[in-house]
Order: C-alpha cells, then structure tokens, then sequence
C-alpha cells in the first residue's frame, strides 16, 4: 500500500542540560497564550464584561482547569487500571495523556467558581471562552501528531502513514483531521458567528454553537482514529470519545435554544 514516511520529529524541542522542553508543552503554552489574546480581543469587541481584566485574572484559571481536569479524565475514563497500579505515571503529562472532555469539565468548573467570585454571567464568559477554545484544541493535535500518538485506522489513502507506535501497517493521520476539524474549521465558524452582533447579543448562542461543532467534529474524527487499546470499539462500533461527545451535542442544543437576549438597557454596543 502506498504511504507517506512520518517525519520523525524529536518529541524534545529545547534540551538544556537536565532541562527538556518538548513540544507537547509548547503547544499547550501557544495555544494558551493564543486563546489569551484572542479572548482579550473579543472581550475588546464585545464591550460588556467581562473585560480584559476578568480575562487577564480567568487565564490562570483555565491553565488549572484544563491540564488538572484533561489529565483527570484520562487517568480515570481512558487507562485507570494502569495508573491504579502505576499511580505516579499520572503525573508525567509530558508524555501525553490529556482528554478533551476531562478538561473542559475542569474549563466549565473554573468558568462557574470564577464567574461566581468576580461577578459576571458565567454564560457571557463562556462564549468568549469557546470561541478562543479551538486555537488551543489545533496546536493539542498536531502536538499528538508530532508524538505519534492517538494514529488513525488502517487505511490504503495515498497520505497513508506507518507510525511508529502503531506497527507496520500504514494509518490515516487522523491528529491531522482533527487539528483540521477541531481547532482550523472550527475557530473559523465561530469567528464568524462571534462577528454577528445578533449572534453574541443572545448570551449562551456562542457556547452551544462551540459544544455542537466540537462533538460533530469529534465523531466524524472518530471515524478515522484507532480506538484506544485497552478500550476498543463500545456499542455498535463506536468509541469512547464518540460517546462522550454525544452529551456536548445534545448540551450545546440545549444552549443555543435557551438563549435569550440582554434586558432593554443592558445590550453591549455593537461594533462593525
């Protein structure tokens, strides 16, 4: 079968001396840095709180939020028995092992306790949070691609790959679909809902469109990604992170259709 050698990138971007900088880590510090300012920008745009100080205070937030919560619910949903039996495994994140859907319960936890101390409408900080997500969700996958982790299904595609971890069958580069799907695609539609004054002024629509977007373009990911080993293929062939985006879908429904508008007097302005 036709394939396409995978670049063997070393994991380690910056070694000095007993320091080892991978590019894991720096993808998760630009995707972080990348959302900060983007959200900056759209806290700019909106002219409502919150405002840029609220997301100067929320970035450490979401750092803790996310890297607790995504190693959380990897530890826990996707290879528990063997961090059971190697507990401290669990803190060496530096080798992978993050679950989208772990961290944003820690995002979503983090919005709520800090919406609550800084009193602000955790809903309005929520969309401006979503539409800054996908940066950080693109630099995650080709993170996974540069780690040759997380390979797709067997596949005879001309852009087939051997990766090294996944034996001697060429595979979908499936990091690459979803890099595409999750973090380009996806940042692209919500940047252009985010630019409608209408759609922003309904507190919520931006959320639930992010929630629905993310878990139609996980499941169709899905399609091409190998299951995790020790978890394999679920009810009727679907996977682990299939099943878990179904409740996004069906949350960010619910968002969008219980949107409301802001009170008379209480309409940020719009700006073209």
């Amino acid at each position: 079968m036709p394939t396409i050698a995978f670049p063997m990138i070393d994991p380690v971007a910056v070694e000095l001396g007993p320091i080892a900088i991978r590019w894991y880590a720096l993808a998760y510090l630009i995707g972080f840095i990348g959302g900060w300012r983007y959200s900056l920008w759209l806290a700019d745009r909106f002219g409502a709180r919150p405002n840029r100080e609220d997301i100067d205070l929320f970035l450490t937030w979401a750092v803790v939020g996310v890297i607790l919560g995504g190693r959380l619910g990897y530890v826990l949903v996707y290879n528990l028995p063997y961090y059971a039996a190697n507990p401290f495994d669990a803190f060496k994140i530096w080798h992978g092992g993050m679950a989208f859907h772990g961290g944003l319960i820690g995002v979503i936890l983090a919005v709520l306790l800090f919406a609550w101390r800084r009193g602000v409408s955790a809903v309005a900080l929520g969309d401006i949070i979503a539409c800054a997500t996908p940066i950080g969700l693109l630099f995650g996958r080709i993170a996974n691609f540069v780690n040759g982790e997380l390979y797709g299904r067997v596949s005879d595609v001309a852009w087939a790959m051997v990766f090294p971890r996944g034996g001697p069958l060429p595979r979908h580069p499936s990091q690459l679909y979803e890099a595409a799907l999750e973090g380009l695609v996806l940042f692209v539609v919500m940047a252009v809902l985010a630019m409608r004054p209408g759609v922003r002024a309904r507190t919520g629509t931006l959320t639930g469109a992010f929630l629905i977007g993310y878990a139609i373009a996980r499941i169709i990911g899905e399609l091409f990604r190998e299951p995790d080993i020790q978890i394999g293929f679920l009810i009727g062939g679907t996977t682990m992170g299939q099943l878990l985006s179904v409740p996004m879908l069906l949350a960010g429904v619910a968002f969008v259709a219980l949107a409301r508008a802001p009170r008379p007097g209480l309409e940020p302005p719009s700006r073209a």
